[in-house]
């Protein structure tokens, strides 16, 4: 038989209880940070920059972001589309977690869609492009955003202003879309010696 105390009972009592209390009140962090191990990117930073309706950049980025970590040493930071309670949410095109990780970004790799940050983030991801680091844009990077206001300095980013930021800095904005958009998919089949 195992006895425990009033006394020991009323400590474990109030220690579930504080540990209750400390579990509901975190939350998952707004942005990834994978440190980077050894490698030849060691000492080297990329921000990814996650927010699309389509792709699923917000899944996709952070598996790029881990092997680049993990095998080539990149310290690899992830920013999201979130909304106020910090919950990823891709069709917020308003939110970027975190832009402040841009600041001491050696490269970026953005898969956006139609976003419209506010001026201070729209700033620190301007400041970075100024700075002349690599960018790499996926996808949907060639319209990057949209809906800045035009009272604002970086409305001229609007994917409606003569292709805005795609053209500017990538080469090119979006075309169009191949094939029936919504109704064709790929197939992928799994060679059997592969399985």
């Amino acid at each position: 038989a195992f006895v425990v105390s009033t006394a020991a009972m009323k400590q474990i009592a109030s220690l579930l209880f504080t540990l209750c209390l400390s579990i509901t009140a975190c939350r998952a962090a707004d942005h990834i940070v994978y440190e980077g191990r050894d490698g030849p990117g060691k000492g080297k930073h990329v921000v990814f920059l996650t927010g699309d309706e389509e792709y699923r950049s917000e899944e996709g980025l952070p598996m790029l972001a881990k092997i680049l970590s993990q095998r080539h040493g990149f310290k690899c930071t992830v920013l999201f589309s979130v909304d106020a309670d910090g919950t990823i949410n891709p069709n917020n095109g308003a939110s970027l977690s975190n832009p402040a990780a841009l600041d001491s970004a050696h490269a970026i790799v953005i898969l956006t869609r139609f976003r419209k940050w506010n001026d201070e983030a729209l700033k620190q991801f301007d400041d970075a492009v100024n700075r002349g680091i690599p960018i790499v844009g996926l996808r949907t990077a060639t319209h990057a955003f949209n809906g800045i206001p035009k009272d604002s300095p970086y409305a001229k980013w609007n994917f409606n202003n003569n292709g805005g930021w795609g053209r500017a800095v990538l080469g090119e904005t979006w075309v169009s879309h191949w094939g029936k958009h919504r109704a064709e998919a790929t197939k992928g089949v799994i060679e059997a010696s592969a399985k």
